[in-house]
């Protein structure tokens, strides 16, 4: 018996150090539900408020919303947040400037709907990424994939599982969606050291601060907007909700359970999405569509879980501690 002993203690230590998986799969859901909203103040904004303005303002009150919080830790970790610079910037530019503005561009010519469905198709970059830096993807994890996958083809498409009516704005929301996997996966390589909110505010201000200069061309050419409840309200909401409490249940999200699968909840941002923009937009959702959300919604349950049992040895491990 005392062979094994080394033997129990391997799996004790592992089941400690393995996250668990459910409060991840939570936060990705607020995350996901809160963002879906942000497409419809997005595409609100799309007839009165410039997409460089928007995002610009946008990280301005995203930065006053989480200064109270984080100025302190942010400042007792100044040395490594200045050590891991690059890291940071890159989270940054990529998550918080591009993304952003790649979505409040494509508003500009489609409809929320569309973006949400397109949007959609981020998860599936998230687990290439996953699958290319060595992790193994369950078959339940990919069955679910490709069920919600199909769900979002088909709901894009009308029916077909090739759209053949895609806009510009379409196009500018895949770019939207990569950018957004290539953030998601950059963060599983954020430095341990480093706290949330911290790294929240300097990727907020370093994503505020590359898109200064594109914001004074914009009201050099375009001119600025009237802030009214019309415009004021939709960028209340993405800085405050849509930026600092979505970024940051998200960001803890995939450091719980990984990209992948909080990526498998992100499918469910079409259905709220489209829910959200028939009583705000008058955006119409038909029976096709319905049927389209029923496979998402199988897909979400089956790819947000555990995944598939551990193989070979990692199993006869837990067999024997047992």
């Amino acid at each position: 018996m005392a062979l094994l002993d080394p033997i129990r203690t391997t799996a004790r230590s592992t089941a400690r150090a393995k996250p668990a998986t459910w409060p991840g799969i939570a936060l990705a859901a607020v995350a996901t539900v809160v963002w879906s909203g942000s497409f419809v103040a997005t595409r609100a904004l799309h007839d009165t408020v410039p997409p460089v303005q928007a995002v610009f303002w946008r990280w301005i009150v995203a930065v006053a919303a989480v200064a109270p919080f984080a100025l302190r830790p942010a400042w007792r970790q100044r040395h490594l947040l200045r050590r891991h610079l690059p890291y940071t910037a890159l989270a940054a530019f990529l998550g918080i400037a591009l993304y952003n503005t790649l979505v409040h561009q494509a508003g500009l010519t489609t409809s929320a709907g569309n973006m949400g469905m397109i949007m959609a198709a981020s998860p599936v970059f998230m687990t290439g990424y996953e699958r290319l830096g060595g992790a193994r993807v369950g078959g339940r994890r990919a069955l679910g994939v490709a069920i919600a996958c199909t769900g979002v083809l088909l709901l894009v498409g009308k029916g077909s599982p090739v759209p053949d009516d895609l806009t510009t704005g379409d196009l500018w929301m895949l770019a939207a969606a990569l950018a957004f996997a290539s953030y998601s996966a950059l963060l599983r390589r954020k430095p341990a050291a480093i706290e949330p909110l911290p790294f929240l505010l300097a990727t907020f201000a370093l994503g505020a601060l590359m898109l200064a200069p594109a914001y004074a061309l914009s009201l050099a050419l375009q001119g600025g907007f009237a802030p009214t409840p019309g415009t004021v309200g939709p960028l209340l909401y993405v800085g405050v909700l849509s930026s600092a409490v979505a970024f940051f249940a998200w960001n803890r999200a995939v450091a719980l359970v990984g990209a992948a699968r909080a990526g498998a909840v992100y499918y469910l941002q079409p259905v709220c999405v489209a829910l959200l923009a028939h009583p705000v937009l008058g955006e119409t959702t038909g029976p096709a569509d319905l049927l389209c959300t029923a496979l998402i919604l199988g897909g979400v349950v089956l790819g947000a879980g555990r995944g598939d049992r551990p193989h070979g040895r990692g199993r006869r491990a837990a067999t024997l501690a047992r």
